[in-house]
């Protein structure tokens, strides 16, 4: 028998027409007419998403301020902002509407606005998070990071390096998982976002930290994502499709909360700091150059990841869905050099993710495996 323990689990909302919950949810935590902060991606606003949002609230009552000033992932200047309009206005609430990029930016927001600190005071987890953060409501509308349930919110430093901040205090009050607000979602960021959520499940379910447990939300994502992604991807108006991706998001958001990631976040997080890259793709193509030689240490528990495919080989069915999305193959970053990524690979920031791959990944290893990510195509 494993012995293991699951963090505790957002109140999740799942189904279309759900966005309306926020007012109802903003009263019972912020009280009646309490002013909001929404911290939403800019890319909402031209699709009519955020006002739609902001008019629901206003429809009962609430005040909103948007923050949505940010552009690809945040940065400490965007917390910092987002933080002094809530302060600014005293909002009692804060909503995160978007991709990882808004919801991260709101949670760490939610608790710099109660603090009066900069963000960069929570980098790496260097000062304790606030225990009276402002309450946090979470709405993903892409399916991807799984940041409306997880206790992490990863932004880049004034150095432009990436870090994160780690706590209970960062994990959203309530998760609405509303397939209608997916639709719009370009095919290449659906396919990446999909893609990020799928590594999320393997990662978590393949990991030092896997567990039973949580392998029933890590092998239920995956099952969802291989039988959705490219269906999401080819018909965006399937809400079927759609809130299956969504769903799967969200449990892969559950596995990594619980166990972490492993060898292709390691990549991703090092060649962010090194050239501009999405991160979801970069996730999923640092998947695909290193999923053999990881699975060599860990054949049972990539045999899961494979049966959860509807699979026998994990590598191929892998590989598949990758070229079935769509995503490009080819991960074109000239300049970039495999020993300036494998030092990235090797730096303190992104330890934890190499230690926590079965198949521990030594010096000569960081440069062959970035050898392979460079030149995949």
């Amino acid at each position: 028998m494993t012995s293991f323990v699951l963090s505790a689990v957002p109140e999740i909302r799942f189904g279309a027409g759900h966005l309306v919950d926020i007012a109802s949810l903003a009263e019972a935590r912020g009280g009646s007419g309490a002013t909001v902060l929404m911290v939403a991606d800019p890319a909402l606003r031209a699709l009519g998403i955020t006002s739609l949002a902001v008019d629901v609230l206003a429809r009962a009552g609430f005040e909103t301020h948007v923050y949505d000033g940010f552009t690809g992932e945040p940065g400490v200047a965007d917390v910092d902002a987002a933080a002094a309009l809530a302060r600014r206005h005293g909002a009692r609430v804060v909503i995160g509407l978007g991709g990882g990029s808004a919801l991260d930016t709101s949670k760490l927001a939610a608790c710099c606005a109660v603090s009066g600190l900069a963000a960069s005071a929570y980098a790496l987890c260097a000062t304790p998070l606030p225990k009276n953060r402002l309450p946090i409501i979470a709405v993903p509308t892409t399916a991807g990071t799984g940041s409306e349930v997880t206790r992490v919110s990863v932004y880049a430093d004034a150095n432009k390096v990436k870090v994160w901040a780690w706590g209970e205090e960062l994990k959203p009050d309530v998760a609405i998982l509303d397939p209608e607000l997916t639709v719009a979602v370009p095919p290449a960021v659906t396919a990446g976002t999909g893609l990020d959520a799928l590594v999320h499940a393997i990662e978590a379910a393949t990991n030092k930290q896997a567990n039973p447990g949580n392998d029933l939300y890590c092998l239920k994502a995956i099952s969802l994502i291989t039988a959705n992604l490219e269906r999401a991807v080819t018909h965006p108006d399937d809400i079927a499709a759609r809130g299956a991706m969504l769903l799967a998001a969200c449990y892969g958001g559950i596995g990594i909360d619980n166990c972490g990631t492993a060898l292709a976040h390691n990549i991703s997080h090092a060649v962010a700091n090194l050239a501009p890259i999405a991160h979801g793709r970069a996730t999923g193509l640092a998947m695909r150059a290193t999923i053999d030689w990881v699975a060599e240490g860990n054949r049972a528990g990539f045999a899961r990841v494979a049966a959860a495919m509807g699979a026998e080989d994990p590598v191929v069915a892998y590989d598949r869905l990758v070229r079935a999305s769509g995503v490009e193959l080819a991960t074109n970053l000239p300049g970039v050099t495999p020993e300036a990524l494998a030092q990235q690979m090797a730096a303190p920031a992104n330890a934890p993710m190499r230690k926590s791959t079965l198949r521990y990944p030594g010096g000569d290893d960081l440069l062959m495996l970035a050898e392979r990510f460079l030149n995949l195509g």
